[in-house]
Protein backbone atom coordinates (compact mmCIF):
# COMPACT_ATOMS: atom_id res chain seq x y z
CA UNK A 1 0.00 0.00 0.00
CA UNK A 2 1.11 3.47 -0.62
CA UNK A 3 1.13 6.23 1.72
CA UNK A 4 -1.42 7.98 0.12
CA UNK A 5 -3.71 5.22 -0.02
CA UNK A 6 -3.39 4.88 3.69
CA UNK A 7 -3.91 8.09 4.98
CA UNK A 8 -7.22 8.14 2.88
CA UNK A 9 -8.00 5.11 4.79
CA UNK A 10 -7.09 5.72 8.45
CA UNK A 11 -10.82 7.94 8.76
CA UNK A 12 -9.99 11.32 7.28
CA UNK A 13 -12.62 13.64 5.52
CA UNK A 14 -12.18 12.03 2.74
CA UNK A 15 -12.78 8.19 3.70
CA UNK A 16 -16.23 7.73 2.33
CA UNK A 17 -17.15 6.48 -0.64
CA UNK A 18 -17.75 8.76 -3.56
CA UNK A 19 -21.81 8.87 -3.03
CA UNK A 20 -21.55 9.08 0.57
CA UNK A 21 -19.39 12.45 0.19
CA UNK A 22 -22.40 13.88 -2.37
CA UNK A 23 -24.73 13.06 -0.02
CA UNK A 24 -23.27 14.87 2.61
CA UNK A 25 -22.43 18.00 0.93
CA UNK A 26 -25.69 17.98 -0.34
CA UNK A 27 -27.04 18.15 2.68
CA UNK A 28 -24.61 20.65 3.86
CA UNK A 29 -25.58 22.94 0.94
CA UNK A 30 -29.50 22.43 1.67
CA UNK A 31 -28.66 23.48 5.31
CA UNK A 32 -26.93 26.36 4.65
CA UNK A 33 -29.43 27.08 1.51
CA UNK A 34 -32.30 27.34 4.40
CA UNK A 35 -30.66 29.11 6.46
CA UNK A 36 -30.03 31.95 4.54
CA UNK A 37 -33.88 32.11 3.21
CA UNK A 38 -34.46 31.81 6.72
CA UNK A 39 -32.37 35.08 7.43
CA UNK A 40 -33.44 36.56 4.42
CA UNK A 41 -37.51 35.74 5.70
CA UNK A 42 -36.77 37.12 9.15
CA UNK A 43 -35.44 40.75 7.70
CA UNK A 44 -38.22 40.91 5.14
CA UNK A 45 -40.73 41.72 8.20
CA UNK A 46 -41.12 45.77 8.44
CA UNK A 47 -39.86 47.20 11.40
CA UNK A 48 -42.57 48.21 14.44
CA UNK A 49 -44.26 51.19 14.42
CA UNK A 50 -43.83 53.59 17.08
CA UNK A 51 -46.29 52.58 19.86
CA UNK A 52 -49.01 54.71 20.55
CA UNK A 53 -49.44 55.92 24.21
CA UNK A 54 -53.12 57.28 25.13
CA UNK A 55 -54.27 58.48 28.14
CA UNK A 56 -57.86 57.57 27.60
CA UNK A 57 -59.06 54.54 29.28
CA UNK A 58 -60.86 53.47 26.55
CA UNK A 59 -57.77 52.74 24.20
CA UNK A 60 -55.33 49.91 25.01
CA UNK A 61 -52.14 51.91 26.40
CA UNK A 62 -49.70 50.08 23.89
CA UNK A 63 -50.60 48.75 20.29
CA UNK A 64 -48.96 46.09 17.72
CA UNK A 65 -50.26 46.52 14.29
CA UNK A 66 -49.95 42.17 14.18
CA UNK A 67 -49.62 39.60 16.66
CA UNK A 68 -45.67 38.99 18.12
CA UNK A 69 -44.50 35.79 16.92
CA UNK A 70 -41.98 34.33 19.53
CA UNK A 71 -38.62 32.82 18.20
CA UNK A 72 -37.53 29.63 19.38
CA UNK A 73 -34.27 28.22 20.69
CA UNK A 74 -31.68 25.49 21.78
CA UNK A 75 -29.75 26.25 24.48
CA UNK A 76 -26.37 24.33 23.50
CA UNK A 77 -24.11 25.77 26.22
CA UNK A 78 -23.92 27.89 29.42
CA UNK A 79 -20.62 29.18 30.72
CA UNK A 80 -21.03 30.75 34.10
CA UNK A 81 -17.70 31.52 35.60
CA UNK A 82 -17.39 28.92 38.82
CA UNK A 83 -16.62 31.59 41.59
CA UNK A 84 -20.06 33.85 40.12
CA UNK A 85 -21.74 30.61 40.39
CA UNK A 86 -20.95 29.82 44.01
CA UNK A 87 -21.52 33.15 44.95
CA UNK A 88 -25.03 32.82 43.61
CA UNK A 89 -25.81 29.97 45.25
CA UNK A 90 -24.10 31.41 48.80
CA UNK A 91 -26.70 34.45 48.24
CA UNK A 92 -29.86 31.78 47.53
CA UNK A 93 -28.52 29.85 50.55
CA UNK A 94 -28.97 32.73 52.97
CA UNK A 95 -31.70 34.40 51.20
CA UNK A 96 -33.52 30.75 52.00
CA UNK A 97 -32.88 31.23 55.44
CA UNK A 98 -36.26 33.77 56.71
CA UNK A 99 -37.98 32.06 54.34
CA UNK A 100 -37.81 28.76 55.95
CA UNK A 101 -37.63 30.93 59.80
CA UNK A 102 -41.15 31.91 58.34
CA UNK A 103 -42.07 28.65 57.10
CA UNK A 104 -41.36 27.29 60.56
CA UNK A 105 -43.31 30.19 62.13
CA UNK A 106 -46.55 29.43 59.74
CA UNK A 107 -46.56 25.62 60.71
CA UNK A 108 -46.37 26.51 64.69
CA UNK A 109 -49.07 28.55 64.56
CA UNK A 110 -51.20 26.04 62.35
CA UNK A 111 -50.48 23.76 64.77
CA UNK A 112 -51.24 26.02 68.34
CA UNK A 113 -54.14 26.69 66.13
CA UNK A 114 -55.23 22.79 65.62
CA UNK A 115 -54.77 21.74 69.07
CA UNK A 116 -56.58 24.77 70.60
CA UNK A 117 -59.77 23.78 68.34
CA UNK A 118 -59.93 20.84 67.73
CA UNK A 119 -58.14 18.98 71.48
CA UNK A 120 -58.36 15.77 70.12
CA UNK A 121 -55.36 15.73 67.55
CA UNK A 122 -53.49 16.14 71.10
CA UNK A 123 -54.81 13.04 72.82
CA UNK A 124 -54.23 11.58 69.42
CA UNK A 125 -50.69 12.66 69.26
CA UNK A 126 -50.36 11.42 72.92
CA UNK A 127 -51.20 7.67 71.74
CA UNK A 128 -48.81 7.49 69.30
CA UNK A 129 -45.89 8.61 70.87
CA UNK A 130 -44.58 5.70 72.72
CA UNK A 131 -42.83 6.57 76.27
CA UNK A 132 -39.70 5.15 77.55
Amino acid sequence: MTDASMAMADGGPDDLPRTFRRERDAQREAREREARERTAAELAYAPLPEPSFSHEPSMPAFELPYPMQSAFGVVTALEIPFRRLVTFFLKAVFAAIPAILLLGAILWVCGQFLTAYFPWLLKMKILITFPN
